[in-house]
């Protein structure tokens, strides 16, 4: 069952697409402004995102550049929902990343069809992309698989999903908070070296096959997996 995240301020049309997309076989979670949304989408990442423009505090477009700048949610469908009309407006969308527009007053049939159309795009645009190869490491997502060197690496659940955060960032520095956030969820109350202590295990369990250490530990900032080793 895919997962739909409808971030929309009336509440009236939020449990209107709610209801009718439950119909419809889809998992529906409903957002009424963006840091609910932000922090939910920490916790689970939705297959595609319904998204108005006309927020309170946080607009829609804010909402759409930041996830399209964010290497771990930049690949989710997102479809614009307005009250305006203005070409304009659809315009900026496209051009921020939005990969459809829809227009209130709109069909309950249109809508399903629309998402429906933008999650077969997407289906065919990702299909590669669920395998990661970086400097030998070849991670397959939906086998949960970790190859180095022809042999297989063997990861817990969360050594396998911060590798592949890690992976998916390349070059970024990324802190212990926020990988907390991202690996463990928004409300996870353990300490920061929860992360040093997997970080390590991941690094004996590649040595273990002689990967070189690409997760490279940036002092006072966080991690990074960089494909560049030191001379």
């Amino acid at each position: 069952m895919k997962l739909i995240y409808c971030v929309e301020d009336d509440v009236g049309i939020r449990e209107l697409i709610t209801c009718a997309l439950n119909t419809a076989d889809f998992e529906v979670v409903g957002f009424e402004e963006s840091q609910s949304f932000y922090e939910m989408l920490k916790k689970r990442t939705p297959d595609i995102i319904l998204l108005d423009i006309m927020l309170p505090k946080v607009d829609g477009m804010t909402i759409l550049k930041d996830l399209k700048k964010d290497a771990a949610y930049k690949s989710i469908p997102v479809i614009m929902i307005t009250a305006k009309s203005m070409e304009i407006d659809k315009v900026k969308g496209l051009e921020s990343g939005a990969d459809d527009f829809i227009t209130k007053p709109f069909g309950v049939l249109e809508l399903i069809a629309r998402i429906k159309a933008v999650l077969r795009r997407a289906n065919i645009q990702t299909e590669d992309q669920d395998i990661i190869e970086l400097c030998g490491i070849i991670l397959d997502y939906n086998k949960r698989k970790v190859i180095y060197n022809n042999n297989e690496v063997t990861l817990t659940f969360k050594e396998f999903e911060l590798l592949h955060y890690l992976m998916m960032n390349k070059g970024l520095v990324l802190s212990r908070e926020k990988i907390l956030q991202k690996i463990w969820g928004y409300d996870y109350e353990g300490e920061t070296r929860t992360v040093d202590m997997h970080i390590k295990t991941i690094r004996q369990k590649l040595d273990g096959v002689e990967c070189p250490n690409y997760i490279k530990t940036v002092r006072s900032a966080g991690y990074k997996f960089e494909d560049q080793l030191d001379l």
